[in-house]
């Protein structure tokens, strides 16, 4: 396994140069506002102001690692807790309050559950909670490029759950076949919600799986974001010179459900969560940046102050926002209304005054 840092935060001496401090420090920036972000939507559903979130605690550098490897170019298809990708790529935080809060300022107005972000601008496509369907399409849109002879890269996120999926193996193969310029980046956890990963398959590793498709296999510890920059970004320089996908399978942990739906502590042995929490993927980081004289007290004070406020300023204007018209329930369905959407549309505005004169 590709290991740069050790669970101390200790350079392996047999290791290439570190990236220059600018790109240490934007790493664990990252890691550290997603880090906060989590803690205040978790809290926002526990106190029922939002419905639900899917919580990447633990696992934030396998995200902000891999995505630092892309151009502006590439697109990237997420599974469920990858949005720290749309907000490095450009999205802004107001955009995920709102989309969470479904108001009428969310970019889909409301039709998505929360967590299932969108934006074209960031090149980061909507998710879907039907397990690995994300992937054939991320081949596609990797071949397409190729045909059009755009210099853009796939990368196609998964969980190692979604490995157990048809639509993961039909793109898998394809991509081998035909040399897809993607990277197939498994977040392996450990668990499928509540299925342990021995469950679901019988290899002792998920990388061994990409041999049989043809094409190179890397299996990176997830929570040293200075491995997992290095071997996505030789992904992704393969995918874009011609070379073909490359399958990476980063070895991590969720340190919490996997959402707010979901209880852990009903199928997880508490000695697995502690053992896990000492190889926090921030903790190691900021132990080598301290080390180096980047990063201290100070900084980190600064930092959370700066992301309270704007996650503060986010929140106060979602919950001012008023909701979707119920008339956007109709739009974008298809360029010209057809006769029975209007005759949907029209029922739907008769039960919404039937419902406001009954208060």
């Amino acid at each position: 396994m590709v290991r740069v840092l050790d669970e101390r935060g200790e350079l392996d001496p047999a290791s290439p140069p570190a990236p220059p401090d600018s790109e240490l420090r934007y790493f664990y920036l990252w890691m550290l506002t997603v880090r906060t972000i989590d803690g205040r939507m978790m809290h926002l559903q526990r106190q029922g102001r939002i419905a639900f979130y899917g919580p990447i605690t633990g696992q934030e550098a396998t995200v902000v690692g891999s995505v630092a490897a892309l151009g502006p170019q590439d697109w990237v298809f997420p599974a469920l807790r990858e949005y720290p990708a749309a907000l490095m790529r450009g999205m802004p935080l107001s955009h995920l309050v709102h989309q969470c809060y479904g108001t009428a300022l969310d970019v889909v107005r409301g039709r998505q559950m929360p967590c299932h972000y969108s934006s074209p601008a960031a090149h980061y496509v909507a998710m879907s909670s039907c397990i690995g369907t994300q992937v054939p399409h991320a081949v596609g849109a990797a071949m397409a490029a190729r045909i059009r002879g755009e210099d853009t890269v796939a990368m196609a996120y998964m969980g190692d759950g979604a490995t157990s999926e048809p639509d993961v193996h039909a793109a898998l193969n394809f991509a081998g076949v035909y040399r897809a310029p993607v990277v197939l980046f498994c977040q392996n956890n450990g668990w499928a919600i509540t299925v342990p990963v021995e469950r679901q398959t019988a290899a002792s590793r998920l990388v061994e799986r990409a041999e049989a498709y043809g094409m190179p296999g890397v299996r990176v510890d997830g929570n040293d974001v200075l491995a997992v920059h290095r071997v996505t970004l030789q992904a992704v320089e393969r995918a874009r010179s011609g070379g073909g996908p490359t399958f990476i399978e980063a070895v991590t942990y969720r340190m919490l459900g996997h959402t707010t739906s979901d209880d852990p502590s009903r199928y997880r042995d508490p000695a697995e969560v502690e053992a896990w929490r000492g190889r926090d993927p921030l903790l190691r980081m900021r132990r080598f940046l301290e080390a180096r004289g980047l990063w201290g007290d100070e900084e980190e004070a600064a930092l959370l102050a700066r992301v309270q406020a704007a996650l503060n300023a986010a929140i106060e204007a979602a919950e001012a926002a008023p909701r979707p018209p119920l008339e956007s329930l109709f739009d974008d369905v298809y360029a010209e209304p057809t006769p029975e959407l209007e005759r949907q549309l029209a029922e739907a505005r008769g039960a919404g005054s039937r419902e406001g004169a009954h208060g």
